[in-house]
């Protein structure tokens, strides 16, 4: 297995992951949109592949102050073998070389097994309320 920068070549294997792992995200999530607008702003999207076929991503983000991960998934049938844990690994990585010395997610709450995967990587829960707004 092999985890690289992404290129313009993935985006619809990377389309049919996140449509695949994360298939009932709300519509502003809608996988095409994500990639398009992430590459207007920076490349911090990442792949893991496997014998030439694409078998996970995630996304990272910088603001400068602080990091954030995004959208790791790795499809079923490759799961529990390091790729998630692979892929984690090399966005703090590319975010640490950034400058960033803090990195933030955030999972569903009724998402909760995911939290043990992110806590075996460092990750702790914090006491914070997360808010959001859509702009329109």
């Amino acid at each position: 297995m092999n985890i690289r920068k992404f290129h313009k070549s993935d985006k619809d294997a990377i389309i049919e992951l996140w449509q695949t792992v994360f298939a009932d995200d709300p519509p502003h999530n809608e996988p095409s949109q994500v990639i398009e607008a992430k590459l207007r702003v920076d490349d911090l999207i990442f792949v893991a592949e496997a014998s030439g076929e694409i078998i996970g991503a995630s996304m990272a983000g910088y603001d400068g102050h602080r990091g954030w991960l995004y959208a790791v998934a790795v499809y079923p049938a490759h799961r529990r073998g390091g790729t998630g844990a692979k892929l984690v690994k090399y966005s703090l990585q590319a975010l640490k070389q950034l400058g960033c010395i803090k990195v933030n997610l955030q999972i569903r709450s009724t998402n909760t097994g995911v939290a043990d995967f992110y806590q075996s990587l460092g990750f702790s829960v914090e006491d914070r309320m997360s808010m959001g707004a859509f702009l329109e």
